[in-house]
């Protein structure tokens, strides 16, 4: 994987434009955010994440669909079930996905975070492809930004305990460490 130094965009991904982000201010990249999305909630498929984060998400397609229509949320990735990534904001620029958030003490980290969304629940599984992919982007961001080292890989939960519990229980950060540790080998 690559991540384009023009763009600041990964090369593999599809690039979907989101409105919900801006510039960052001048602070260094060294935090690394992984959370969970389905939409609807437990639900896989389809377009309604992208249409989220691009604010396009028709309200009358789901019920929920209503509660979240004024929120105007993103993500730098987006990691779907079956490894297809998508890229919602260049990562030179800052995000908002962490919300109210604090890490070392350090507060709102979306001004040093790149934020990840794994497609998927806190409860349910996680695909193969996904951790395959993830890893590969992670391995990828660690290395054009150094100061985002393997402790500085956390989930939403870490930055915001009160508030989220994504990736949660079924997220396998041990796996994710040892595909990581294979590409090191590599």
């Amino acid at each position: 994987m690559r991540i384009n130094p023009n763009s600041h965009c990964l090369d593999e991904a599809v690039f979907l434009e989101s409105p919900n982000q801006d510039a960052r201010p001048a602070s260094l990249i060294d935090l690394l955010a992984i959370h969970n999305i389905s939409l609807p909630p437990g639900q896989f498929g389809g377009r309604y994440i992208e249409d989220f984060f691009c604010n396009q998400l028709d309200v009358d397609a789901h019920a929920y669909f209503e509660e979240i229509a004024d929120m105007r949320v993103s993500s730098h990735l987006l990691v779907c079930r079956d490894g297809r990534v998508v890229q919602f904001v260049p990562f030179d620029r800052r995000a908002w996905h962490a919300g109210e958030s604090c890490f070392e003490g350090r507060e709102r980290c979306n001004d040093f975070s790149i934020g990840i969304e794994v497609e998927g629940t806190d409860e349910l599984p996680y695909a193969e492809i996904q951790y395959e992919v993830l890893s590969r982007i992670v391995h990828t961001l660690m290395d054009v930004y150094p100061h985002i080292t393997r402790e500085r890989i956390v989930g939403h939960s870490a930055i915001a305990p009160t508030r989220k519990t994504d990736p949660g229980p079924a997220f396998n950060w041990s796996h994710l460490h040892g595909l990581l540790d294979a590409l090191d080998d590599d």
